[in-house]
């Protein structure tokens, strides 16, 4: 089983545009709600995959109800831990073209108390995973060792971990010595301090972030595929060109498709190359819409992984 924490969760409002201009009226084609949060989201593709998964997920006010129904039905076990704050709101909008804004709120505090319920539904739930996967942001005033103390745990009951998140929860978590940590390109920029431009820049960066105590590194690129690192190889995956329609999620799908397919035995690269897949086929996906474990493997065939 492949267990998913979203501490920040959100109820994603995706709007389809017919253009985003400037200081002009553009018109709304479409709208749409669904739960939102990495963990989620990798939950989702997880479930669409055939691979079994389980959600933890904490919840509160009067989003947390339109959340909780939103995910009825969604096939996988939900694991609700109540809170006193609310769910957040997030606000994507996407145009025809492809071109998308995307709008966050922080999300509200988590008490102490809830953090600790929160860390006993891991405990509770780890003995029957394979992998735990940690998503997402960590709401305002969540210590920020907060994911590390989480790969800690899984660690001492043999689950291998995941790390998708972003600023400090990245610094902190990365030193913990995660299985995986898999940024995309702006949050390595944030957590190396440094611009990655070309190539090399970005071979040097999963390299370094591998010595920065992750095992494993896969460095996402968007359209340009993704870097993976080891202990002792250098990896480029690159996808096909496609007509990309909405990236919005492709980071999610991308880190979904890998942790099934190592979940069923498959080397890194194997992995990388399925990661690298569903993350192109979503983006080809209009809105934030995650592709099929057949639309993912329509583009597997075509992604080339080759050794650095």
């Amino acid at each position: 089983m492949i267990l998913t924490l979203t501490v920040n969760p959100a109820v994603d409002r995706n709007v389809m545009a017919d253009r985003l201009v400037f200081e002009d009226r553009a018109y709304i084609l479409s709208t749409r709600e669904g739960p939102g949060g990495r963990g989620i989201n990798a939950s989702c593709v997880l479930h669409s995959f055939g691979a079994q998964t389980e959600a933890i997920v904490p919840v509160g006010g009067t989003n947390g109800e339109r959340f909780e129904c939103l995910l009825s039905g969604c096939g996988y076990p939900v694991h609700f831990v109540r809170i006193r704050g609310d769910v957040r709101t997030n606000l994507t909008i996407t145009d025809k073209t492809g071109l998308t804004i995307k709008l966050n709120e922080l999300g509200h505090p988590l008490q102490p108390e809830e953090l600790n319920e929160l860390e006993e539904a891991v405990r509770k739930n780890l003995p029957r995973a394979s992998w735990l996967l940690l998503c997402g942001s960590l709401p305002p005033k969540v210590p920020a060792g907060y994911y590390a103390r989480l790969i800690q745990i899984a660690r001492q009951q043999g689950v291998k971990t995941l790390l998708d998140t972003d600023g400090e929860p990245l610094q902190a978590g990365i030193e913990a010595g995660p299985t995986v940590v898999a940024p995309n390109q702006q949050e390595a920029e944030r957590l190396l301090n440094r611009a990655l431009i070309l190539r090399k820049h970005f071979l040097e960066a999963a390299e370094r972030m591998q010595r920065m105590g992750a095992e494993q590194v896969i460095l996402s690129l968007g359209s340009r595929g993704a870097v993976g690192a080891t202990s002792d190889a250098l990896y480029e995956a690159v996808p096909p060109r496609i007509d990309a329609v909405c990236p919005i999620g492709a980071g999610d799908a991308l880190v979904a498709a890998f942790a099934w397919c190592m979940e069923r035995g498959g080397d890194f690269q194997t992995a990388l190359r399925w990661g690298v897949a569903a993350g192109t086929a979503t983006a080809a996906l209009p809105g934030v819409t995650f592709a099929t474990q057949r639309q993912a493997a329509e583009i597997f065939e075509r992604v080339e992984v080759r050794p650095v």
